[in-house]
This record gives C-alpha cells, structure tokens and sequence, in this order.
C-alpha cells in the first residue's frame, strides 16, 4: 500500500521561510517522478515543483521559480520543497504526489499522477 505523508506546514510572515517534507512507504521512490502541488480555497489545484527520478531535473510553476527548490533523498524515501521569500498568494494546502512515468509538461499534469499525500496547509500572514 503506498503512502506519501506530508509534514512542514504552517503559518508564517511574508518573507519567511518553510520547508516541506513529504515521507514515502510502498513504493520503489527511487523510480518514481515527484510532484508538489497546492490548492487554495476556491482555486483549482496547481502545479509547484517537479523532480525527475531519471534526468535528476526539476520543474518548477513561474509563480515559484527561484523561490522554491524541490529536492529528494531516495535513502530517506522523502522529498522536500524548501520554499524561502514566501508571499500570502503561496498560502494553500500542499500536496505531494508521485507518479512512475512522465515527459515533459505531462509531468506538471495533475491527474497523471497515481498517488497522493493527504496535504499539509501553508498559511502566508501580510
């Protein structure tokens, strides 16, 4: 049974920092692109970040590039998203994901991928 369990969240100023993590179980992580993506209230889930489990290249949504880094350690089955310069419009609930195959934009692509952590809420205060 696979299970991605977030953790990290919380409230902090604009300008603060938070890091994510996302623990993994029943699953080769190693083989396994992961996904981070958020969902404010009355929004539509978004894209964030991409790691590739092959090319080791991460992807990232405009609106979080050079402030976010994604990265994974596949000792720990765990990836993380180091999000620094945050802004109240990065308030949401944060959600992991993992999905065995993808290229290209498919990999920002939502319903591609098979599983899903249960989300850890960022709240971003002015």
């Amino acid at each position: 049974q696979v299970q991605l369990v977030e953790s990290g969240g919380g409230l902090v100023q604009a300008g603060g920092s938070l890091r994510l993590s996302c623990s993994a179980s029943g699953l080769t992580f190693s083989s396994f692109h992961m996904g981070w993506f958020r969902q404010a209230p009355g929004k539509e889930r978004e894209f964030v970040a991409h790691s590739s489990w092959n090319t080791g290249s991460t992807n990232y949504a405009d609106s979080v590039k050079g402030r976010f880094t994604i990265s994974r350690d596949n000792a720990r089955n765990t990836v993380y998203l180091q999000m620094n310069s945050l802004k109240p419009e990065d308030t949401a609930d944060y959600y992991c994901a993992a999905l065995r195959y993808c290229s290209g934009s498919g990999c920002y692509l939502s319903s591609r991928y098979d599983y899903w952590g249960q989300g850890t809420q960022v709240t971003v205060s002015s």
